[in-house]
């Protein structure tokens, strides 16, 4: 390949990622051009994660729903998965893969532990709301979130599923099942919301959906530990072990 034509099928991958599409595989160099997409939705899952569980747990705390906190706190988990996988391509990428798997594994199953206990809390919470029969004044918010936290995450689904089968990596296509389990957990807050708020005498409805949203919680949590005991352990959440 000439010069001008690697420079072109360079500036080909670089418009690719800006635009939001991933790298074809036609590009000069395209397992590194995937890698940097993959790294790309990573960063992406990070930031949206970031500010998604910001406004929801500022919200719940307004509001007084555990469901939108529950949800809230989640989201900072799902950082912490997403980071995981950034090192996780970093490291292939380096050659120490195998020397960081064991900070990784170690890594997600606290990751895992915690979300065990935010399951384990968030029952609770929403135990103690529906004895107390109280609920939110609204369900607007937590519709708001969760539409747009579905809309964003079906994208990043299919992206990084694309990504994991083109670089066949397993800690991509666990962290791809990560963000169909977010999607899972927004489906719950939307469902909760639109019956709440055209049945605004539905008062258990918030409590209802936030143990729901436990339960969710905690099965993610105990599937990240289970797939970091596994010896055959290749990285990401553990949501398609």
């Amino acid at each position: 390949m000439t010069c001008e034509g690697r420079g072109a099928s360079e500036g080909v991958t670089l418009v690719a990622l800006k635009i939001g599409r991933p790298p074809r595989p036609a590009d000069d160099g395209p397992y590194d051009a995937w890698v940097r997409w993959a790294v790309a939705l990573a960063w992406a899952t990070v930031a949206f994660n970031l500010v998604e569980g910001l406004v929801s747990m500022g919200f719940g705390a307004a509001d007084g729903s555990i469901a939108l906190l529950g949800f809230g706190a989640d989201s900072f988990f799902e950082v912490g998965s997403a980071l995981l996988v950034i090192w996780r391509l970093h490291a292939g990428a380096a050659g120490h893969s195998t020397n960081q798997r064991t900070g990784e594994r170690l890594a997600t199953r606290g990751i895992g532990l915690l979300l065990g206990l935010l399951g384990a809390g968030t029952a609770a919470g929403a135990a103690l709301q529906l004895a107390a029969r109280r609920h939110p004044d609204t369900a607007l918010p937590a519709l708001l979130i969760s539409l747009v936290s579905l809309a964003f995450m079906f994208v990043l689904w299919r992206a990084k599923r694309r990504a994991a089968r083109a670089l066949d990596s397993r800690a991509l296509a666990s962290d791809a099942a990560c963000s169909l389990a977010c999607m899972k957990l927004s489906s719950v807050l939307l469902g909760g919301s639109v019956v709440f708020l055209a049945f605004p005498g539905f008062w258990w409805l918030d409590g209802t959906a936030a143990l729901i949203l436990a339960a969710l919680i905690g099965r993610e949590g105990f599937e990240m530990v289970r797939a970091s005991l596994n010896p055959a352990f290749e990285g990401g959440c553990g949501c398609c072990d």
